[in-house]
């Protein structure tokens, strides 16, 4: 899924559309999202400016993104239309690794339970073979009127 099938999910725009491709989705189980981290990413000014390091709740706010188009998919429903995501928790999230410029992020998150319209997907996030990131979070959906 290119960038504007990404967009006709989530309702998210620069700056804090942070996915760039989602490689894999399958509906209920399963998705495979990538982001690459460029030098001009505009938190990088603060964040360190002599040591950019990829802020660790953006590294959880791409897991909620991807298990967002997961959830989506899996109801069958286009977010910027008709259903807005909102996170409800963040659970043992865990930063093993700095994720810095020049980094692909490849982001994979799971529905682990769905109770009515609260969904719980652990996901994890690495660089090449290396765990960068895991973390599991509640989001809820919401129908727009």
């Amino acid at each position: 899924m290119d960038i504007q099938g990404i967009r006709r999910l989530l309702p998210h725009r620069y700056p804090f559309l942070l996915l760039d491709h989602v490689e894999h989705v399958e509906a209920g189980e399963r998705v495979i999202a990538i982001k690459n981290i460029t030098a001009n990413e505009p938190f990088f000014q603060g964040h360190f400016p002599e040591y950019p390091v990829f802020p660790g709740v953006l590294l959880v706010e791409c897991i909620a993104q991807a298990a967002a188009i997961l959830a989506s998919e899996t109801i069958g429903a286009e977010a910027s239309q008709d259903t807005l995501y909102l996170l409800a928790g963040i659970n043992r999230a865990r930063f093993k690794r700095f994720a810095v410029p020049g980094d692909q992020l490849r982001i994979t998150a799971t529905i682990d339970r769905r109770s009515g319209k609260l969904w719980r997907c652990p996901g994890s996030i690495r660089v090449g073979e290396s765990l960068t990131c895991e973390a599991e979070v509640l989001f809820t959906h919401k129908v727009l009127e």
